[in-house]
């Protein structure tokens, strides 16, 4: 569980933590169009560079984006080894029986695992050096011109704030919740796939049972705040766009016309 870091953020000074929220989530979008647009190895070895010149620049351990990769390591595996395998073209490289490995199948997989790799890092970086407060206050910024179209834009932000803030609490509950079941003798290794599944139950119920009561409870101390919605609310926390935020946006436009140049 403690591997999973979503949701958790490490205070600091940095000139990422520094940025403005809405310019990171802007940056985030923008960096995922440019993973797709990579199709070649120079490309994808300029991309690591950025990032990784960007998580030297936020001064965050690089074990926190390790614990990230970790977590969703069986999901990389299958689907790069997927791509290695049932991808075919080009000069077979590698052939034992009916296991064939081809040059167009290891390019698609090497580009498979580095989009991975690379979302994976930006996305952590984004979620380390930003507050789940200020993330949900740029979402509801940025889908203010939506409110046109009857968007909900500050209940979308309050949604994704509260989701953020509660997914480190629930994984601590699970494992508190884990921890007690094994002291009552439940090992949920043990067994076929019908019994570890019917373990999982004595997790569920209690888990869902202590989210409900938290989300009572939080729905009892927002009435008694007088929250009423975003209609007339005023801000403690207030948004500005500096300049080092137009040098964030400048800088990924200046990749993707080197990447534009490079693919090529």
């Amino acid at each position: 569980m403690d591997k999973l870091i979503l949701g958790r953020y490490i205070p600091g000074n940095s000139i990422i933590h520094r940025l403005d929220p809405r310019s990171k989530l802007m940056a985030m979008f923008l960096f995922i169009l440019l993973i797709f647009w990579a199709n070649n190895l120079v490309t994808n070895l300029l991309l690591f560079v950025f990032v990784f010149s960007l998580v030297l620049l936020s001064k965050v351990p690089l074990k926190f984006f390790l614990k990230g990769i970790q977590s969703m390591v069986f999901i990389i595996a299958f689907t790069t080894l997927f791509q290695l395998f049932l991808t075919s073209g080009g000069a077979t490289i590698f052939q034992f029986a009916f296991v064939r490995i081809t040059e167009a199948g290891l390019s698609q997989a090497g580009i498979i695992f580095s989009r991975f790799i690379l979302i994976i890092f930006f996305s952590t970086l984004l979620t380390l050096t930003t507050t789940p407060l200020s993330l949900s206050d740029a979402v509801e910024s940025l889908l203010k011109p939506l409110k046109v179209f009857k968007v909900p834009a500050h209940e979308i932000g309050l949604m994704l704030s509260m989701s953020l803030r509660f997914v480190p609490t629930l994984m601590d509950d699970t494992t508190r919740i884990m921890n007690a079941q094994r002291a009552r003798g439940v090992d949920f290794g043990e067994g076929k796939l019908v019994q570890k599944v019917k373990s999982i139950i004595p997790i569920l119920i209690p888990l869902f049972a202590s989210s409900f009561k938290r989300a009572d409870a939080l729905a009892i101390a927002m009435e008694a705040r007088g929250y009423n919605g975003g209609e007339g609310r005023t801000r403690f926390r207030r948004l500005a766009w500096k300049r080092n935020d137009s040098l964030a946006i400048i800088s990924l436009l200046i990749l993707g016309i080197l990447l534009y140049i490079l693919k090529n």
